[in-house]
């Protein structure tokens, strides 16, 4: 990844059953991986629901490109009314960057 860039951090509650979450979640990060300035994504859930995603994309205009796309438009829509309790969404500025990996 570059030097400086941004994460988009997602934090969420799940509802109760599927009702087309996974296939949708699925379709989002395909749709995102195809989308200018999108450089990654990482997502873990655990079995309460509590589930965080954060997505990294080279600018904050590919961050509101991205949120204003249809079709993640109807997957957001779809969060309101029927997979989330709650949600919330985090823009942060990515600085520094290291890592460890044996």
């Amino acid at each position: 990844m570059k030097k400086t860039y941004y994460a988009v951090i997602f934090t969420s509650e799940r509802t109760a059953g599927d009702h087309g979450y996974e296939a949708m979640a699925k379709q989002m990060v395909e749709l995102a991986s195809k989308q200018p300035g999108f450089l990654g994504v990482e997502s873990v859930r655990n079995e309460n629901g509590i589930g965080i995603t954060v997505s990294y994309w080279d600018s904050l205009e590919t961050i509101q490109q991205w949120k204003k796309h249809a079709v993640h438009k109807i997957a957001q829509e779809k969060g309101k009314q029927q997979w989330y309790h709650r949600y919330s969404v985090r823009v942060c500025k990515v600085e520094q960057e290291y890592s460890f990996e044996r």
